[in-house]
């Protein structure tokens, strides 16, 4: 059975930061890119960042760029986001997502395509 378990989540203040851990299993964790992607209340899902399989490259909304960092440990089968200088407009629930093709097609897409998701994990960040 693939799992995927997204934790970390919580309230911060604007200014903060958090991170957001995601643990895989059930699945070949190498061949899988692995994305992050957010909800906002009221609003659709987006791509928030998204690294290829493997070793391969990451990719990054542009509201995020210089502040969130994510990082894949092939060896644990579990994928991070360090989120730092967070503002309230990153509040939303945060979901990891699994799926064979592009990352930066994933992130693009708001994970159109991908095979596995997470439950997701609420982020809040107060003003």
């Amino acid at each position: 059975e693939v799992q995927l378990q997204a934790s970390g989540g919580g309230l911060v203040q604007a200014g903060g930061s958090l991170r957001l851990s995601c643990q895989v299993s059930g699945l070949p964790f190498d061949d899988y890119a692995i994305g992050w992607f957010r909800q906002a209340p009221g609003k659709g899902r987006e791509g928030v960042a998204c690294t290829d399989s493997g070793r391969g490259r990451t990719y990054y909304e542009d509201s995020v760029k210089g502040r969130f960092t994510l990082d894949r440990d092939n060896a644990k089968n579990t994928v991070y986001l360090q989120m730092n200088s967070l503002k309230p407009e990153d509040t939303a629930v945060y979901f990891c997502a699994a799926g064979r093709g592009g990352a930066y097609y994933f992130l693009r897409s708001a994970g159109n395509g991908m095979n596995y998701w997470g439950e997701g994990t609420l982020v809040t960040v107060s003003s």
